[in-house]
């Protein structure tokens, strides 16, 4: 068995929760609220225990620390619920060693904003089925760190095109035009600041979370298992050697992109080639806040998802349609329009 973390309230030993909308951890028996300096020094020791080597099992078989209850996940969970007592546990051997994040930011979007926010982002759209926003499809929504590499680099780089400038202009009856053409040469020092990739394999709508994007990694505080309790977090699975080459493409494609800014003056741009050598580089794996929605559309046989960046709010997603309300209306609006088309007709006569 592995060990895991059930972080308890000083006071009554009650399952401890973070609450991102106070930044505050509290209690839902006692009611008592803490600071993360008091959670800090509460537990200092207790983590110390806890925070281990990663070690290599053979099931993913946990037992709950409240009430002993096996908690089966899958390999890349790193934070749950008990099924049984519904305590959040921490599984530690996923957030330690090698897998201990760099840093975490932590939720500052709270639950019920999150709903609030969901409902009128859906409230807005046409054509979806009602029990996409019900009351208990809202309630499954969930808030989960999802694992990220994060880069900073600086690179000095050089990029060449050729380019073009026409003018067009009249003189009496006759239209002039003049194509000048330039061999363009740019070179310099380039920053960037906040790469970020996908660290989860099984992470398959990742186009979807990235339209939540970006995080202000920049309010990243050190990682604390404190933050974990009461939400779900996964734990990476994609090394940073695996994305490397993408990456370093990225970063060469966004260094021809900033040197080139300045040519609006151009026509048309062709031709450009880039090359850069990263001077700096700084990867960190991050765990980053989402709340996600999964609706199963049984008719269509799909699923769909919704997500919220956990600090900014912002939303993406996509929602199911419901066919026959869409036809419906498509219906009522040819009858309209056919209709008028027959008066029309009929006044034409």
């Amino acid at each position: 068995m592995s060990d895991v973390i059930s972080h308890k309230c000083p006071n009554c030993d009650g399952p401890l929760l973070f609450d991102p909308e106070n930044q505050v951890f509290h209690c839902e028996y006692c009611l008592s609220k803490f600071s993360e300096p008091e959670i800090v020094d509460h537990h200092f020791s207790e983590q110390e225990d806890n925070l281990k080597e990663t070690k290599e099992h053979m099931f993913n078989l946990y037992h709950c620390p409240s009430c002993g209850g096996e908690v089966v996940t899958d390999e890349t969970t790193a934070a749950t619920f008990c099924y049984y007592c519904h305590n959040p546990v921490v599984l530690s051997d996923r957030v330690a060693g090698d897998f201990l994040p760099n840093a975490m930011l932590p939720f500052k979007v709270s639950k019920k904003e999150a709903q609030e926010v969901f409902l009128e982002w859906a409230s807005k759209k046409k054509f979806i089925p009602k029990n996409f926003f019900n009351a208990d499809q809202i309630e499954k929504m969930t808030g989960v760190y999802f694992p990220y590499w994060n880069v900073d680099a600086k690179l000095k780089g050089s990029t060449v095109a050729k380019a073009t400038k026409i003018d067009v202009w009249r003189s009496g009856d006759t239209e002039h035009t003049r194509t000048r053409t330039y061999d363009l040469i740019r070179k310099g020092y380039v920053s960037f600041h906040s790469l970020t990739k996908n660290a989860l394999a099984k992470n398959t709508k990742q186009k979807m979370i990235e339209c939540v994007q970006p995080f202000p990694v920049e309010e990243a505080q050190m990682f604390n298992t404190q933050f974990l309790s009461g939400f779900q977090a996964e734990k990476r699975d994609i090394e940073f050697t695996e994305l490397e080459a993408e990456v370093k493409k990225e970063l060469n494609d966004y260094t021809g992109s900033v040197l080139m800014s300045d040519t609006a003056f151009y026509t048309t741009i062709t031709n450009q080639r880039t090359k850069s050598r990263i001077i700096e580089q700084s990867n960190q794996y991050l765990l980053l806040p989402l709340w996600i929605i999964t609706y199963q559309d049984r008719r269509q046989n799909k699923t769909f998802y919704y997500a919220m960046n956990g600090v900014t709010s912002k939303v993406g997603g996509v929602l199911p349609i419901k066919k026959s309300r869409l036809f419906t209306v498509s219906g009522l609006i040819g009858a309209v329009v056919t209709g008028i088309f027959i008066a029309g007709g009929y006044l034409f006569l």
